[in-house]
């Protein structure tokens, strides 16, 4: 709880309330956080690393219950050369390789399906994985120090193909997120924190960006005229993405644990929607289970 509440406080400096930022404007923010803040929070995220032990301490001891079960699926990431992708990059996929950004709907290819009123997406196989996971398996060389010792910790290697493992990726992930912030703040800080004002002219133009949510890769699509009037949108986002993979990993997973007790069956179909980290809704709704003899 402590480490959700610094992550809190974290975003609150930063962009303006704890979730759903407000503070972000085109060509910057329109508050900028104060150098003293911003250093107490880098003492606190230092003095928080023991309850990060203590987190993957505990993950530890919960891993060898994590079921086990594989399926290689295509894996797609940001990738950019200079880090760890959070934020910036090109799309990277396990089997396509290095695609340009503008060509993300070559990638996500969205579709219906009659049992969904949700978009699924498939790429060179007949789903794809996005998330922390992926995330992982594409990008592993740049993770920090701290990263990489944690997925030894927890004996996360890549490329995993178990889905389960989204978990033991995400404790991996947050590890690398401290690491990435005390060393951020600490460039922020040498360089000075400076509230200017950047002016923008309004004109017709197309943007495309995307970033990695921490439930997998997020594109953003807009069209404005003239006027600066949003004229076409477009947002794929990362649990829309996953849900046909969700789909092919129980096709697979069912035959092989249909003989065990059905609460069983229904506790690892459960556990195996939730490793995902789908939206709240998805999580506590998405499933029910029927057994027909």
């Amino acid at each position: 709880m402590n480490l959700k509440r610094l992550a809190y406080r974290f975003a609150d400096a930063i962009a303006g309330r704890k979730t759903h930022p407000i503070s972000c404007i085109v060509g910057g923010f329109a508050k900028y956080p104060e150098a003293a803040e911003m250093k107490a929070i880098q003492n606190e995220l230092k003095a928080a690393l023991k309850d990060l032990d203590v987190v993957v301490s505990l993950i530890k001891l919960l891993a060898p219950e994590i079921p086990n079960f594989e399926r290689e699926t295509e894996y797609i990431a940001l990738k950019n050369p200079q880090e760890y992708a959070w934020v910036s990059g090109d799309i990277a996929s396990s089997d396509a390789g290095i695609i340009p950004l503008k060509d993300y709907m070559k990638v996500t290819n969205e579709f219906c399906v009659p049992q969904s009123t949700a978009k699924w997406t498939k790429n060179k196989r007949n789903s794809y994985m996005v998330g922390a996971l992926s995330r992982f398996n594409l990008n592993y060389e740049q993770l920090s120090p701290l990263g990489k010792k944690v997925a030894k910790e927890l004996n996360l290697t890549a490329p995993c193909h178990n889905p389960y493992a989204i978990t033991l990726a995400q404790v991996v992930e947050t590890a690398q997120a401290f690491e990435d912030s005390i060393i951020l703040i600490d460039k922020l800080l040498t360089k000075g924190i400076k509230n200017e004002e950047v002016k923008v002219k309004v004109k017709a133009g197309r943007g495309i960006g995307s970033v990695e949510a921490p439930r997998g890769i997020l594109f953003h699509d807009y069209t404005f005229d003239s006027d600066g009037n949003c004229t076409k949108a477009n947002c794929v986002i990362p649990t829309n993405q996953n849900h046909n993979n969700i789909q092919k990993d129980m096709e697979k997973l069912v035959p092989e644990i249909i003989k065990e007790p059905q609460d069983d069956i229904r506790q690892k179909l459960e556990m195996l929607v939730r490793a995902y980290d789908p939206c709240i809704s998805c999580s506590a709704h998405m499933l029910k289970v029927r057994f027909k003899e």
